[in-house]
């Protein structure tokens, strides 16, 4: 008996589902950021975290899958941030929150680059099959519909602003200047600020641009 608790490895060690979904992702995350995405495998990424190669496969089928257990981690970071920045703003002004919720995107993109692009790119997952990926984003598209639908009873909106529009504006604006950031882009562009600071400015000057006035 004791023999057989000797050989037991890091291999044999049973894994709660959660756990191993966890090593896989922060795996995953790694290969990434070391050799990029195209090196992804589920194989790959089964080693790293110190599993069989079989082992994943009860959870993941394909990298396709393995990369939107990725962006499902990302999506939730993203809900956190965008959260705490809604929180943190001044509720009685439904447009400092729409604004707020634009900053806390922009700060969740820098602090995870990584996961900002793999989320962005839909020939790594398959969006429509994650509910969390669904859920989460209908969820914060909703929130900006309501803030924005709040802003124009009040009368802070600009007459004849489409909303829909309004919230495809925002989101390009939002990834546009994250992608920018992310890639190195501003020095080309004259941007003298660091990059937070830029695009927080540039997200005001957006908001500044919808108003009554």
């Amino acid at each position: 008996m004791e023999k057989s608790q000797d050989k037991t490895t890091r291999r044999d060690k049973p894994y709660h589902h959660g756990n191993l979904v966890d090593e896989l992702v922060a795996a995953t995350i790694t290969i990434i950021e070391e050799r990029g995405a195209e090196n992804v495998s589920v194989r790959e990424a089964a080693k790293r975290a110190g599993v069989s190669p079989g082992a994943p496969f009860r959870h993941f089928r394909s990298k396709t899958a393995l990369m939107t257990a990725v962006a499902e981690q990302a999506m939730n970071r993203l809900t956190e941030s965008v959260e705490t920045a809604r929180a943190e703003a001044d509720g009685g002004d439904p447009l400092a929150v729409f604004e707020a919720i634009g900053h806390g995107y922009l700060r969740w993109a820098l602090a995870n680059p990584t996961h900002f692009a793999v989320i962005s790119s839909r020939t790594l997952i398959d969006f429509n099959s994650s509910d969390i990926l669904r859920e989460q984003n209908d969820a914060i598209r909703r929130l900006m519909i309501s803030l924005l639908t709040q802003a124009r009873g009040s009368g802070q909106l600009a007459p004849g602003l489409d909303l829909d529009q309004l919230v495809l504006g925002a989101r390009a604006l939002v990834y546009g200047l994250a992608r920018m950031a992310i890639d190195g882009h501003f020095p080309e562009w004259h941007v003298a600020e660091p990059p937070s600071e830029a695009m927080h400015q540039t997200m005001h000057l957006f908001i500044r641009q919808l108003t009554k006035g």
